[in-house]
């Protein structure tokens, strides 16, 4: 069993470990590029959502590389990504692949279907369900810690004094978290890992904004379809922070660990402006829009694939939530058309908003002026 996942954030990091612990095969797919695009486009329904076709694309590049099986999560609520796994069987059945795809239910909302789906992987990992459980437990911490590097790599960049600094310290922590495997190892990877980041020389005085990054998935985590904005607003002098990890979204139970709030906090911050379920991840992005308003962001960007209806419910609340809290929101739709320089144009536009708002709020009679960086990097 050579075993692929689809490319996102941690979830190739964490089935990757799973796999060398269960003793299965791995496949990584290929790096997002124009070739994916375009091979999804081309196979696909033409009105599927845009994520559907990518995913396509990449389940292609990886049965060409030896994959024989592609796990997908299910989803749930009024979302199409319910149907991602049934379609991409079809499309890809019917172009002749041969492999097989397991499409696992989380174990909360469906815990039969979610054990009857690890019962097709234990014959093969030659393991029993109580080892197999032990092992994706261990394999999802260390998708915590993953996690936590980007989070604090997003956290820190914008304000390091030296050149690289936050690459460096990237590097060596999954360089430690890659050699742990028992969870007191994890653990101290953690620990280590935090204290790192910590040590990553800064200048804190250099004048910074704060950016929250919200959205569907794929668009807002993978940088092949942000064009790597992190990086961007980095540059820009901004600490960004993201309203969603993937070892969150695993974790059952609702607990977001590397987010720090749970689901419940997310949604009772999210009821006064969105009071019932939408699908997909548009009741995290309209919570933590509202916790980064309240924890003083200067700024919200929101990525969502093109006519994905949870984030298009989400962009019409934003209106009002920027309203009241008076913080620029900028919603940007992705697809297989979206170019480089309109989404750079907007994010200045809104790199303006934010930093005028901040002079205009910080400067004080007698206090030193805030000066916003100038330069057009791009993206």
């Amino acid at each position: 069993m050579n075993i692929t996942v689809p490319k996102c954030g941690s979830t190739e990091y964490m089935a990757r470990d799973m796999c060398s612990r269960l003793g299965l095969g791995f496949v990584q797919a290929p790096e997002y590029s124009e070739r994916t695009v375009e091979l999804g486009v081309t196979l696909s329904p033409e009105h599927v959502c845009f994520p559907c076709k990518v995913l396509i694309g990449s389940s292609v590049e990886a049965i060409e590389l030896g994959a024989d099986t592609i796990m997908m999560a299910a989803g749930f609520g009024p979302c199409r990504f319910n149907y991602f796994a049934e379609i991409m069987r079809r499309v890809l059945e019917r172009e002749g692949y041969s492999f097989r795809i397991i499409t696992f239910d989380g174990p909360r909302d469906a815990p039969l279907d979610f054990f009857r789906n690890v019962r097709l992987i234990v014959p093969a990992a030659n393991k029993g369900l109580a080892g197999m459980a032990r092992d994706m437990t261990l394999s999802l911490r260390k998708g915590w810690a993953f996690d936590e590097i980007e989070k604090q790599a997003m956290a820190v960049r914008a304000l390091e004094s030296e050149e690289s600094a936050t690459d460096k310290a990237i590097a060596e922590c999954l360089s430690v978290l890659d050699a742990a495997r028992t969870r007191l190892e994890i653990d101290e990877a953690r620990e280590w890992i935090a204290d790192r980041f910590a040590r990553v020389p800064v200048d804190l005085e250099r004048p910074y904004i704060k950016v929250g990054l919200v959205g569907e998935l794929l668009m807002s985590i993978e940088p092949y379809f942000n064009f790597d904005v992190v990086r961007w607003l980095a540059r820009h002098g901004a600490t960004v922070e993201r309203s969603l990890h993937m070892s969150d979204v695993f974790t059952p139970l609702g607990r977001n660990p590397v987010l720090g709030y749970n689901t419940p906090e997310i949604n009772k911050a999210a009821s006064p402006f969105l009071c019932h379920e939408v699908g997909g991840h548009g009741h995290i992005s309209v919570g933590a829009t509202v916790q980064f308003a309240r924890r003083g962001f200067d700024a919200i960007v929101h990525f969502f694939p093109f006519t994905c209806l949870p984030e298009v419910i989400s962009k019409t609340v934003f209106m009002r939530i920027s309203n009241e809290f008076d913080i620029p929101i900028l919603s940007i739709s992705v697809d297989e058309q979206t170019g480089r320089a309109g989404m750079q144009t907007r994010l200045e536009a809104l790199m303006d908003v934010a930093w005028n708002s901040k002079m205009k709020h910080e400067e004080r009679p007698g206090s030193s002026p805030v000066v916003a960086p100038r330069d057009r990097v791009p993206l």
